[in-house]
């Protein structure tokens, strides 16, 4: 199964990825946890990234895909992965649907997560993960079971991303809409796009989620 999730900053495309991690035995592809892991181990495509990176200059498409391409090959994908953060525009969608193809993969589904602008501010201003295995946390949505204590991993350490304010989310907003969410209908157009109500309860929206899978 191969999966995208979509929706603005806050949305809950994290904490749902997870959950659809283990429920399904998938892996969450991040493209800057991929990035840095290629950068890191040296793979061709990693030290085409480098070059780049270190020159100033945006990593381009092809090189992403590549590094998708490479990361899709490890054991842990063979039951599928969700991406995350890919794709941001409809070249790059369009990148990824022939490179899927020369895999004899297909995207399974592309599942839109919508919540109210004005919701995703108190979400994302909320928000906190674990230091040590980032499972993620809301001061009101999503508390550990016992305070101060991760429920994944028992540690009581936490942290929070400095960006997360109004003026970062209102940039993040407005970014999205102007370039990511032209793509929804590139999905739309080849019936694979989705759509759940973000704005119900975490384990509301996973059971939305948890039916689109079923079918």
């Amino acid at each position: 199964m191969i999966l995208i999730l979509f929706g603005p900053p806050g949305a809950g495309k994290g904490t749902q990825a997870q959950r659809i991690e283990k429920a399904h035995g998938l892996v969450q592809l991040s493209t800057g946890d991929m990035l840095r892991a290629a950068v890191s181990a040296g793979t061709e495509m990693g030290k085409l990234a480098k070059s780049k990176m270190d020159a100033g200059a945006l990593v381009s498409d092809d090189i992403v895909i590549g590094i998708i391409n490479d990361r899709i090959q490890e054991d842990d994908c063979k039951d599928g992965f969700i991406l995350d953060g890919f794709p941001r525009t409809v070249a790059q969608a369009e990148a990824l649907d022939e490179m899927l193809t020369q895999q004899t993969l297909k995207l399974d589904a592309v599942i839109e997560i919508k919540v109210d602008d004005a919701a995703l501010v108190e979400r994302i201003a909320g928000r906190y993960t674990c230091a040590n295995c980032n499972e993620g946390y809301h001061d009101t949505n999503l508390k550990p079971k016992v305070e101060g204590v991760c429920d994944n991993c028992g540690s009581t350490e936490f942290k929070r991303r400095p960006d997360d304010n109004a003026e970062t989310v209102a940039k993040r907003l407005k970014e999205y809409y102007a370039q990511t969410a032209p793509v929804l209908p590139y999905y739309a157009d080849k019936g694979v796009l989705r759509s759940v109500d973000g704005m119900q309860a975490i384990d509301d929206v996973s059971a939305q989620i948890a039916s689109i899978l079923a079918v």
